[in-house]
């Protein structure tokens, strides 16, 4: 598989060349980022499935750099098994969409989000001059792309809003969102700034992986 910064020089170029050529794959138009979306990439039972192992895991989410804002993120996160069938699954769908090789994968995570939740605007990568950027990269680096897939449709709310290129992401159940958390030399894309709006009715699930420079672990 090819990694995230090979071909032609130009981070992440491999990886936007084999998700225009996917079938059923959107690109959102605009020039500030490399932003994708595609319906139907999980079945409804294994995200049914993946809700049930998110619930028994789920925790109170945190953020690598505390910015005095307790209403900032405030959904729960899960860690899910890598050795589960049903996440092998998932990664397995991942890697041959995006064709990123998995050893630069984090674990695959899970969120949830309750009525009133949410996760104000922020971006995906460690921003180099915060005070954990070692801590959180000296051995992987960045990350650089952001791969979320919808395990479900709140009854209300919910959307992803990417403010930058004025995009709105609805829930689907099985759609993933996918971008590239940098520009094309390589440093952090702060167009990238998304927010997880507040759920007004029912539950919302995701999952996420993070990809980073280097190899995982």
């Amino acid at each position: 598989m090819t990694d995230t910064t090979s071909g032609n020089g130009l981070p992440g170029a491999p990886v936007v060349a084999r998700l225009m050529a996917a079938g059923g794959v959107q690109r959102v138009p605009g020039p500030k980022l490399d932003l994708f979306i595609a319906r139907g990439v999980l079945d409804a039972g294994l995200c049914a499935a993946l809700v049930a192992r998110i619930d028994a895991v789920r925790r109170p989410s945190t953020i690598a750099d505390a910015n005095g804002d307790a209403g900032y993120r405030t959904s729960e996160t899960g860690d899910l098994d890598p050795a589960d069938p049903h996440v092998i699954e998932v990664e397995r769908r991942i890697a041959a969409l995006t064709g990123i090789a998995a050893r630069h994968g984090e674990p695959l995570q899970g969120q949830r989000y309750a009525v009133g939740q949410e996760f104000k605007g922020h971006t995906d990568y460690f921003e180099p001059t915060g005070l954990d950027y070692q801590r959180y990269c000296g051995v992987a680096g960045n990350r650089t792309w952001t791969v979320m897939i919808y395990l479900n449709v709140p009854d209300a709310g919910g959307a992803t809003r990417f403010k930058a290129v004025d995009k709105i992401v609805q829930p689907e159940t099985g759609k993933l969102v996918a971008w590239n958390n940098r520009r094309a030399d390589g440093t952090p894309n702060p167009a990238t700034l998304h927010q997880g709006m507040k759920v007004r009715a029912g539950v919302k699930y995701v999952i996420t992986k993070w990809f980073r420079e280097g190899v995982w672990g």
